[in-house]
């Protein structure tokens, strides 16, 4: 039996929302079309026409870097561990913008002149090596993968706080999230970026309503936030009898700063090399568009903190959240703070937003790995000739695949093995950055040499991760902070591997050039990074773009 009552008002409003969203995920395949090929390009279909002006463009970002694990996950860190695993987020998406403004729109500029449609594109165009152009993208697809199925983690969090699914039928619990996912991969395959664009509306229209109304409303309820604090601080301070040590940390000490700052840097860096961050840049319009929401999208990051907040309310509350087995389940605390202390029919709808909130990330994150796959992959080492129909049929076939595998992923393994994968993929994804970030400054490195830097860092990452065991399950991959090799300071892995791989890679580089070793063609100029929508050569493609035949070739650069 299910140890839960299906609460039938919130779940039908939920029903209702997602309907609403999915009949617009199919109507998006007619919105905004730039061309008269349809969707049968990857321009088209994987970027949107690369017309998204500043507003759909900040949607969909948002919708994009702030997914319904977001939502669900650093709430439940900070009820469960307090603030260096959950508050970190508010301030690296503080210092993410900065980097925005100043290096996306280059990416941008450069992307726009030659036609790239993945970042894996560029670094093949800008160092002459389908090699190290292959390991971005296959870092980008494996980084992603885990990415998608934490989505499932949302929308499974919020099924089961509405009563759906048993402990004991499996099928029953599984069922509406396969078929969330069967209506994801059906608008997604019709429409491409278009859909989430489209959506991306309604869910943060959705998210920010839940969000004002609970830090409102619900600190108000439950004494203050002086109140609040005192209750959080009292249960983090409490000693975990499995440890020995306090159960969290309500504010960070000197012991904690290294793992805090290195946690939010290192996060920073590596979010705009995740695939569907660079698929959200490309999809819009112009340079300025970029720039523009560098300054705009920090209001995101404001009710990001009002967010994570709530869970310290929970702990005031006093929120159970019981998974089907009888099992604490962090995952659980958002939605169940909003089924227990909210009128059904708002319930429904703050627990519409999250499970809304993992359709839109998803989308994009499959179209960004399946472009991946199709440019950097399928094109680069099986049919370079292949025209752009053919690429954008083939792009939608591995987004299907991809969203198979998530939802397999999820079903299969239980849910510490996705976060697991997902801490991983934090690892891996910011081993891109020199290539990518560094490529768009200077040609300096060397391309061996860089993807000699990337194998070394993606190696000592992946070990040291497998090296961090959870004191309470003795796991390995218990933790995403371990001490620098041979010092007791404690930072953020992915930080100290990527150290490590710029250092190999600098001085490889030397190695190389002293050796004479042929460098590759730089197919990028100068000019092509600041570059904008006005560009004569920009007008050109697009124009190009727009007026060619279905199946003929895609613009060249």
């Amino acid at each position: 039996m299910n140890g839960r009552e299906i609460n039938w008002i919130a779940l039908i409003i939920v029903i209702l929302l997602f309907v609403a969203v999915a009949i617009m995920g199919f109507m998006a395949a007619r919105w905004r079309r730039t061309g008269e090929q349809g969707l049968h390009s990857l321009d088209e279909w994987g970027l949107g026409g690369r017309g998204f002006g500043t507003w759909i463009t900040w949607f969909l970002l948002g919708g994009d870097l702030y997914t319904a694990y977001t939502f669900v996950a650093v709430p439940a860190a900070m009820w469960a561990t307090g603030a260096v695993s959950g508050f970190f987020a508010v301030p690296y998406t503080i210092v993410l913008y900065p980097i925005i403004f100043i290096i996306m729109s280059r990416l941008w500029s450069v992307s726009h002149r030659h036609g790239f449609v993945t970042s894996a594109d560029f670094v093949g165009g800008r160092y002459g090596s389908r090699w190290l152009s292959l390991a971005v993208a296959v870092t980008g697809i494996v980084a992603t993968m885990p990415y998608i199925a934490l989505q499932l983690v949302g929308i499974k969090a919020v099924l089961t706080v509405l009563g759906l699914g048993s402990s004991q039928n499996m099928l029953l619990t599984d069922m509406p999230l396969i078929l969330a996912f069967v209506v994801l991969a059906a608008y997604t395959y019709t429409s491409g970026l278009r859909a989430p664009a489209m959506i991306a509306v309604v869910k943060d229209l959705l998210i920010y309503l839940s969000v004002i109304v609970a830090v409102i409303y619900l600190p108000i309820k439950f004494g203050g936030w002086d109140t609040i604090f005192g209750a959080a601080e009292t249960k983090l301070g409490t000693v975990n009898q499995a440890t020995g040590k306090p159960a969290g940390v309500f504010i960070p000490g000197p012991g904690n700063y290294s793992a805090y700052w290195t946690l939010a840097l290192g996060s920073a860096l590596a979010l705009f090399m995740y695939p569907h961050s660079v698929t959200g840049v490309l999809a819009s319009k112009a340079r300025n568009t970029i720039r523009r929401n560098a300054a705009i999208l920090p209001l995101y990051s404001l009710m990001l903190g009002f967010l994570a907040l709530l869970g310290f309310v929970a702990i005031q509350a006093g929120t159970k959240p019981v998974d089907l087995d009888g099992s604490v389940n962090p995952q659980l605390v958002v939605p169940q703070l909003f089924l227990d202390h909210f009128p059904a029919w708002f319930a429904g709808i703050a627990l519409a937003a999250i499970a809304i909130g993992a359709l839109v990330p998803a989308a994009i994150m499959s179209i960004a790995a399946a472009n991946l796959f199709t440019r950097n992959v399928y094109r680069d080492f099986f049919r370079p000739n292949v025209d752009a129909k053919t690429e954008a049929n083939v792009s939608k076939i591995v987004s299907l695949v991809v969203k198979v595998g998530a939802l397999i992923f999820v079903i299969a393994m239980d849910q510490s093995t996705a976060i697991n994968m997902q801490l991983l993929g934090g690892i891996w994804i910011l081993q891109t950055f020199p290539a990518v970030v560094v490529g768009l400054y200077t040609r300096w490195f060397d391309r061996w040499a860089l993807l000699a830097g990337w194998a070394a860092g993606i190696a000592f990452g992946t070990i040291s991760a497998y090296n961090v065991v959870n004191p309470v399950t003795h796991a390995h991959f218990g933790g995403s902070v371990a001490p620098i090799p041979g010092t007791d300071f404690s930072v953020y892995i992915a930080v100290s591997a990527f150290a490590l791989n710029l250092i190999v890679s600098a001085l490889l580089t030397l190695v190389l050039r002293a050796l004479k070793v042929p460098t590759g063609e730089d197919t990028t100029r100068p000019s092509d990074y600041g570059a904008d929508e006005t560009d004569p050569k920009i007008v050109e493609i697009e124009r190009t773009h727009r007026f060619v035949e279905p199946g003929g070739a895609p613009p060249v650069a």
